[in-house]
Formats: C-alpha cells, sequence, structure tokens
C-alpha cells in the first residue's frame, strides 16, 4: 500500500503581492500623542482653519524621521496665503463669487502640477506637486478662513469639496482652475479627466460619491499614503500611520473608534470611506501576511501576541495563527523535525481554536506515524509503529479509519522486510500479516498482501523441490514436495510436481 500525508499549505492574502519581508522591528501599535491630542480637540468646540492645519501637515509627515520638522514654516506659509486672500481689494464679499474666487487664487499661487500619488500639504506648499486630496485640503483651509464652509465628497478613487452657500450646495473640483460648478462648465469637463484620469460624479449620483466632514477629509492624507506604502511593499510603514488615522478620529463622529468593532464601522460608515478601525485592522493584517508569504512563520506568532491583545478580532486572529502554525509545522515536517513541531503545536494551543488544534494534531500525528512506519526494518519495528498508531488513537489524534489506513501499511512494510533478501523468510512474512488481521481485522490490501507471500512461500517450494529432483536425490525432493503440499494443498504447481513424479 502507498500512503502519503496530507499537508494544508495556507497563504493569507489581503490585496498585496508577494515581496522578500525586510528583518526589522515590529512596527508602532500605540497612536502617535499627537494624534490623540487632536482628537480631543473635536470635544473643545470643533476644528479652526488652523487645527485643520496642523493637523494636515502632521498627517502629511506622521511617521517619518523628520516629522513636524519644517511645520512651523509651512503653518507660516499658509497663514501668509489667508492673509493675501483676505486683503486683496478683488475679493468677493461672499456667495458662490468668493468660492470660485479661491478656487483661482489657490491655483494661480500654489498648484504647479497635478501628480495622482502626491496626497501631502508640506509636498505641494514646497513645490506645487498636488492630487485630488491635497489640493481638496487646502481649498478647504482657505475657504473656512475665508468664511466658507467647505467639507469633503468622496467617490470611489476620488475626492473633491462642497460648499455651503446660503441657498445651495455647489462642488468644487479643486484638481482643475475650472472646477467650480463642474457640471455647468465645459472647459472644466474638456481638461479634468485628461489631467487627473477621473471623471466628475455629479451630485445626483448619490450612490456614486458620499460625504465626508473635514476631519475626515484630512484623514484622507493618511490614506492615500498608506496606500502609496503598500503598494511598494512597504507594508510596516503602513501600520502605524494606520494606528494614528483610527486614534485622530476616535471623536469625529464617524463610526471610527480605536476600539469600535468593525461591524459596527460597516454599518455607520458611508461608502467609499473606509472606517478607521477596519482600515488599520487590514492594515495589521497585511503585514502579518508579508511576514507570512515570506516565510517568517515565528515572527508571525510573535507579532500576533504583539498586536491581538491591543487590537482583537478574534475570527481573523485565529485565522492568521492557523496559518502561521500551519505552515511553520509543514516546514518542521518536511525536515523531520518532529519533536520541535510538537513543541511549536503545543505552544500555540492556547491561541488556537479547539478544532483548528485538533486538525494540526491530526496532521502533525499521520506525518509521524508514516515517517515511522517508512523506517520499518524489522517485526520489532513493525510492532512499535502498530502501538504508536494505536496510542494516537486512544489520544483522539487521529480517526479510526486513517489508523486502519496506516495499520495497514505498517503491517505490509514490516512483512515486505521480513521478505527482503538475505532471508527471503515469506513464513515469517506470511504469519506477521496473519497475527495483524487476526488482531485488526483484515481489508483487501492486507489479503491481497497476503496472497503473493503464499504464493512466493509455494513456489520456493517448487524451486527447492526441482532442485532436489534435477539432482537425482528423489527423497529429499518428495519431503519437500510434501512439506508443501500440507502447508499448500490446494497449490497448482505443487499439484503438478506431484503427478509428474507419480
Amino acid at each position: 500500500m502507498q500512503s502519503s500525508i496530507r499537508f494544508i499549505l495556507i497563504v493569507l492574502i489581503f490585496f498585496i503581492p508577494k515581496a522578500a519581508a525586510h528583518t526589522q522591528n515590529f512596527p508602532r501599535l500605540e497612536p502617535d500623542p499627537q494624534a490623540l491630542a487632536f482628537a480631543r480637540r473635536a470635544g473643545q468646540g470643533g476644528y479652526t482653519w488652523t487645527d485643520l492645519a496642523e493637523i494636515s501637515l502632521w498627517a502629511s509627515s506622521s511617521g517619518e524621521a523628520a516629522a513636524g520638522k519644517n511645520t512651523a514654516a509651512y503653518m507660516e506659509q499658509i497663514q501668509n496665503a489667508v492673509n493675501e486672500l483676505r486683503s486683496l481689494p478683488e475679493l468677493p464679499a461672499g456667495g458662490k463669487e468668493r468660492a470660485e474666487f479661491i478656487l483661482t487664487f489657490m491655483h494661480k499661487k500654489f498648484l504647479k502640477g497635478y501628480v495622482h500619488n502626491q496626497t501631502r500639504i508640506d509636498t505641494l506648499l514646497s513645490g506645487g506637486r498636488y492630487n485630488c486630496v491635497s489640493s481638496a485640503v487646502l481649498y478647504m483651509l482657505l475657504a473656512k478662513a475665508s468664511g466658507i464652509e467647505a467639507a469633503g465628497v468622496m467617490t470611489k478613487d476620488h475626492a473633491f469639496i462642497t460648499v455651503r452657500l446660503e441657498a445651495e450646495t455647489i462642488d468644487v473640483e479643486t484638481t482643475n482652475p475650472w472646477g467650480f460648478d463642474p457640471g455647468n462648465r465645459k472647459d472644466f469637463h474638456d481638461q479634468f479627466g485628461k489631467v487627473t484620469g477621473f471623471a466628475y460624479v455629479p451630485a445626483r449620483n448619490y450612490r456614486d460619491r458620499a460625504a465626508v466632514n473635514q476631519l475626515e477629509l484630512v484623514s484622507l492624507i493618511l490614506s492615500n499614503r498608506i496606500a502609496e506604502l503598500e503598494s511598494r511593499s512597504r507594508f510596516a510603514e503602513a501600520v502605524p500611520l494606520a494606528v494614528d488615522r483610527a486614534a485622530l478620529l476616535a471623536g469625529s463622529g464617524s463610526a471610527s473608534a480605536t476600539e469600535a468593532s468593525a461591524s459596527q464601522a460597516a454599518e455607520t460608515t458611508p461608502p467609499f470611506f473606509e472606517a478607521p478601525r477596519r482600515d488599520m485592522m487590514n492594515r495589521i493584517f497585511n503585514y502579518g501576511a508579508f511576514l507570512l508569504n515570506a516565510g517568517k512563520e515565528e515572527e508571525c506568532l510573535r507579532w500576533a501576541a504583539s498586536a491581538a491583545p491591543r487590537y482583537p478580532d478574534d475570527s481573523r486572529w485565529q485565522e492568521f495563527i492557523l496559518a502561521a502554525v500551519n505552515n511553520r509545522v509543514q516546514k518542521l515536517i518536511q525536515a523531520g523535525k518532529f519533536d520541535a513541531a510538537n513543541e511549536l503545536l503545543q505552544s500555540q494551543k492556547a491561541g488556537l481554536a479547539p478544532d483548528a488544534f485538533a486538525q494540526l494534531d491530526t496532521l502533525l500525528a499521520e506525518a509521524e506515524l508514516l515517517n515511522s512506519a517508512a523506517k520499518i526494518r524489522s517485526a520489532a519495528d513493525g510492532d512499535r509503529a502498530i502501538a504508536a498508531i494505536e496510542q494516537a488513537v486512544s489520544r483522539k489524534r487521529l480517526e479510526a479509519k486513517r489508523a486502519g489506513e496506516l495499520a495497514a501499511y505498517a503491517i505490509q512494510k514490516t512483512a515486505a522486510a521480513l521478505a527482503a533478501a538475505p532471508a527471503r523468510d515469506w513464513l515469517a512474512a506470511i504469519q506477521y500479516i496473519e497475527n495483524a488481521i487476526a488482531r485488526f481485522g483484515t481489508n483487501a490490501e492486507l489479503e491481497n498482501a497476503l496472497r503473493v507471500y503464499r504464493a512466493n512461500r509455494a513456489g520456493d517450494f517448487h524451486n527447492r523441490f526441482a532442485t532436489a529432483w534435477n539432482k537425482r536425490n528423489h527423497d529429499e525432493a518428495k519431503r519437500i514436495l510434501n512439506e508443501g503440499l500440507a502447508e499448500f494443498p490446494d497449490n497448482k504447481q505443487l499439484l503438478a510436481d506431484k503427478k509428474a513424479i507419480e
């Protein structure tokens, strides 16, 4: 019988490419104190435009070694722009004209070139490169500082602004100088899609767009940075940004509290806006999957031990730990390190669901028993292998059906060892199988093996008879033949031999 272990290779993919993992310390899991401080301001009368500017600059560089180094200079640059805008004699007194004027002013003073991934406010201020998020945030700051309330709008892959005026709400596509009230501007439509690759989503397409508040709009700076980092397989750097984003939005009014459940977030968060905790958990698991795909299962388990207590999600952590333990156990099995595999599995028992642990324990038991059976060279080896199978069943590591298959394999391996050259002890093989059948019951494979060994032993009697007869040692030949017929009275070859000599 040929038997083999059934390995289950589990690899988690959270929409990330395979890549070689870096060797580094685990990502930060504690929120930046600055994020917590910004979040607390929400309960102190709301955010001023200077608050939002400060948060935008923090979000643009959070997580970097030189974070905040030039914040004061950039804040001064924004303040100077606000002062300049307010002092312009041509600035309209209010309403639509003022809101549109701010868009024109922003493009003339700051915006030089559209870059798809350039979401940072500091980079926009220093070089004029912008995308939909950075330009929308800057417009919101200038508008709010000029007495016009602006909020964000998200689509599947784009962001822009709405301004709330006395009698109406108007869209502002900030990436384009003609983007004020874009539904009524032909010159906007001629250029916008060519520059950005996006299509304007009008207000009547309410299912394809969702409103976000001012702080949520600012948080998209972090979201875009996270997406850009993960696109370059820099998953470790994305984790702390997601942690900070969740902390920042904890008091924003969205389903974003750091400890809120993912299901609650899914129910109350608008379409297209990734619930901060769910987004954070995805980043945490993406980093874990990155380690797993790089074959660093032990680091995966340390990561789970570090992150799971702070950010619980039972089902996903179970899946992740199971994958890491399974893959590591498989490697140890393939290396023949069964003691190490057992030790690892037992060390992770508390973190695995009972059925998952039992599944891996059974897989490991099968592998170990098959390895033992494959090395059988004597009847004593076979007895030990069969005893180990019985012990596995008694400890509920193995089901009876699979135990029967493994026992049959061990019995056949033992019989084959007994019948191997030079001894060719067919009788010992026959007796071992017969005893095993009497003890455990029979099956087709054992019966077939028994027939083969009996045929071989009967053939051996025939060969010994023929040799003696040809040497004219007739008495010895008859003795051998009679011995064979006593054991195999119905064997056709031996009956033919008897007939021939008669």
